[in-house]
């Protein structure tokens, strides 16, 4: 898909096949047929009803899913949530050092800055789990976490909130599940600020100075939603909404296709950060870049801050996306970004 930005190189934007396909073919559609049991949902209201109609299962939720077979108990997703927003809180209180180079390879860049601005002070078996490498697999990453957990965890005064529940752990099998918890909530918020800051350089840098970080953010996440599908398992209250989905039908709802829907936006394609002095991000039908207002990601509010942060950062540099790249590839993987972005001085 050319993404062709006003008053800029064009730039081209190649998503991977199956993202392709879906936004050739059912960019506009209410409902469609993806597979013999599963129907996607891309209409507005009927995404709504969808994801207002019951709560999610442990198993469709995006980030405390069952942990290597154990169940996450809500108490304690919110306890490692608050412990996080402690620690999101420090950081920003952070004065920027002078010299931070933020140029090079994007999200790269932003998760190792972001790691060490947060859990800099972590042992470095906790921050090993930041690694970008052990997305390509649970099984290295549980590989990781075994041998991280043999032993027990001390901590120097400085470190993070989210690691207390590390060191406090007794035994094997209850420091393996709070590390996996400890990767489980930290990883998000690093990956996701990183990539929706390489996401917002692709599509719209250099930035217009009347354009507000806030504004910015709000485009990069219509465009490019990190959470770019919502799955919700075969339930008897969807057939009762639409009968085009039938009783053993899982439900995909994709913002991917709703942040691009004619009907919903004007001019879908283009990255136009004015258009948010008039929408209301919460409220806008279609847009769900955090999930539904019912279960919206609890980390939305660590998310923003950090992401303007990096935004003020990054324009006081005067930082934009080399000339040279004229193509960034998205793949298809659960959070939806650019792969990588080179970053350099204007």
């Amino acid at each position: 898909m050319d993404m062709r930005i006003s008053g800029r190189r064009a730039r081209t934007t190649i998503f991977a096949p199956r993202l392709q396909q879906l936004l050739c073919e059912h960019r506009g559609e209410d409902v469609f047929r993806l597979d013999h049991d599963t129907v996607g949902v891309a209409g507005a209201a009927l995404s709504d009803q969808i994801l207002s109609a019951r709560p999610a299962t442990e198993w469709e939720r995006p980030t405390f899913k069952p942990l290597h077979g154990r169940s996450i108990p809500r108490p304690d997703a919110l306890k490692s949530m608050q412990a996080i927003g402690r620690d999101v809180r420090a950081a920003l209180k952070k004065p920027i050092p002078d010299g931070v180079d933020l140029s090079g390879p994007w999200p790269h860049v932003g998760h190792v800055y972001l790691r060490d601005l947060i859990l800099g002070s972590d042992p470095r078996r906790l921050r090993f789990l930041m690694n970008r490498i052990l997305e390509l697999t649970p099984k290295l990453t549980w590989a990781v976490i075994g041998t991280g957990a043999l032993l027990p965890v001390k901590l120097q005064p400085e470190a993070s909130a989210i690691a207390a529940s590390v060191a406090q752990a007794s035994g094997y099998h209850d420091r393996r599940y709070a590390m996996g918890l400890y990767r489980r909530t930290a990883a998000p918020v690093c990956f996701t600020i990183s990539t929706l800051i390489a996401n917002a350089l692709w599509l719209g840098a250099p930035f217009e100075d009347h354009w507000s970080n806030r504004s910015i953010l709000y485009e990069a996440l219509r465009l490019l939603p990190p959470s770019w599908n919502l799955l919700r398992n075969a339930s008897p209250e969807y057939p009762a909404l639409d009968a085009r989905i039938g009783e053993k039908d899982d439900v995909l709802v994709l913002p991917l296709l709703s942040h691009r829907d004619p009907a919903l936006w004007d001019d879908p394609d283009e990255f136009i950060p004015e258009r948010w002095g008039s929408l209301n991000p919460d409220s806008h039908p279609g847009y769900l870049p955090f999930g539904h207002k019912s279960e919206r990601c609890w980390g939305q509010h660590m998310v923003m801050p950090l992401a303007e942060m990096f935004l003020d950062m990054l324009r006081h540099q005067g930082l934009a996306v080399s000339p040279q790249q004229t193509t960034a590839h998205v793949p298809l993987a659960g959070l939806l970004g650019v792969a990588e972005v080179d970053c350099r001085l204007g």
